[in-house]
């Protein structure tokens, strides 16, 4: 987390209000490096992570699918016109209701793991085209997924035999190395697993025609390895084992990699305290400031204390600091920013900037003791436009912001 003081326009100022800054550049940029980096792999949005309906929209008209977890993440989805053979329906243990909903809405590709969610799929869902999630070595991830979904390779055969039996379609196979992964190994590892599933599932006689590598691609700069490293050994290992003449589709499910640096939460700071240190033997330092801001962990800031990935903070290296407390709207102790967070002093009224706040905050954000959740507002460049079908961009996308500010030299011209 990095915040910074900045001015803001007294309209804002007036309303105290939280607000997310969507940067659509960041992720049209984000778009580009994904297809240079990672040629062979169509990206599956993880909508999941942040669903804002920009995201949605600017994802759409740049050609990504979209992975859905829920009815309502698919009702979603196709509300904002996106086609349903562009969704993966990524959850392996689905509401029977759900799998019906899918169902009439032509949503057919979707994974499993299990004989029991094979059973509801056969009643519910006949022609969906099935999608066989295996555990992979997650160890070295901060978040690990593979203890609560994925099939065992000692099972792998028994399913796919149950999957002909109940005259179900499988046609790939989809793992997750888990988040916040620091082995980009993993992945090579993960893709020969799904290699050996391949091969036992043509065996059987299923026309295998997909892969998926799952998510946990990282969203900012300064995680331990770069996005660059893993697509280095993604691309090495499809070669080996999925070369492109397999004629085997590889998509993946990015989340934070395509949101996380795209926002920036700013807050207000309403209240300020000053506490004095009596155990501080230095009179420089003997003052702590508690600053009470408009976002907490019960709001956009949740993400502190539920995601690994959301740890770092980087302090002010100018002006004094003083050893500061930073505490989230709500009468909850437990809503606590930061412990210890060395700052220059500000002020009742300052706004502060917290940056790559757009992975798993606002999807998970509350409005506990009615606290105001933080809106947002999408901007996006003219170069952009013009570099993306203008006519697309701003039918697409223009309708459905609230307030769009386009960034072009010499000032801000308001959508």
């Amino acid at each position: 987390m990095k915040t910074f003081v900045f001015d803001i326009p007294d309209i804002i100022y007036l309303h105290e209000v939280p607000f997310h800054v969507a940067n659509l550049d960041d992720l049209h940029q984000k778009h580009i490096r994904w297809l240079r980096t990672l040629p062979r792999v169509k990206p599956f949005y993880a909508v999941k992570c942040n669903s804002t309906p920009a995201v949605i929209r600017m994802l759409s008209t740049l050609g990504t699918g979209f992975d859905c977890a829920s009815k309502g993440e698919i009702e979603l989805v196709l509300s904002l016109g996106v086609t349903p053979e562009k969704i993966i329906f990524a959850h392996t243990t689905k509401p029977q209701s759900h799998i019906k909903y899918a169902s009439t809405r032509g949503v057919d590709m979707m994974t499993f793991d299990c004989e029991e969610e094979l059973l509801k799929i056969s009643a519910c869902h006949t022609r969906a085209k099935l999608v066989l999630r295996i555990a992979v070595d997650d160890s070295k991830s901060a978040i690990k997924l593979s203890q609560k979904f994925g099939t065992k390779p000692s099972v792998v055969k028994k399913l796919l035999e149950r999957c002909k039996e109940l005259d179900l379609e499988v046609i790939g196979v989809s793992f997750h190395v888990g988040s916040g992964c620091t082995d980009s190994l993993a992945y090579r590892q993960a893709i020969e697993d799904a290699r050996h599933v391949f091969d036992t599932a043509v065996l059987l006689g299923f026309q295998m025609r997909l892969l998926d590598i799952g998510g946990g691609f990282p969203g900012k700069e300064g995680f331990q390895i770069q996005f660059d490293e893993f697509s280095k050994v993604i691309n090495e290992a499809l070669d080996k084992f999925f070369p492109a003449d397999s004629g085997v589709q590889v998509i993946a499910e990015p989340g934070r990699y395509y949101v996380d640096s795209a926002f920036t939460l700013a807050v207000n700071v309403f209240a300020k305290k000053v506490v004095m240190d009596d155990s501080s033997s230095d009179p420089e330092n003997d003052r702590v400031m508690m600053y009470y801001i408009s976002d907490g962990v019960f709001g956009s800031l949740n993400c502190l204390i539920y995601d690994p990935a959301h740890t770092n903070v980087a302090p002010y290296l100018h002006r004094k600091r003083y050893r500061s407390i930073i505490w989230g709207p709500t009468c909850d102790s437990l809503d606590r920013v930061t412990a210890t967070y060395w700052m220059p002093e500000v002020q009742v009224g300052d706004w502060l900037l917290i940056d790559n706040m757009g992975a798993y905050s606002v999807c998970c954000s509350s409005d506990f003791s009615f606290f105001d959740k933080a809106d947002i507002y999408p901007v996006l460049s003219a170069d952009v436009v013009e570099a993306q079908a203008p006519c697309a961009l701003s039918s697409h996308i223009y309708l459905s912001l609230p307030y769009l500010t386009l960034w072009v030299r010499g000032g801000a011209v308001h959508k």
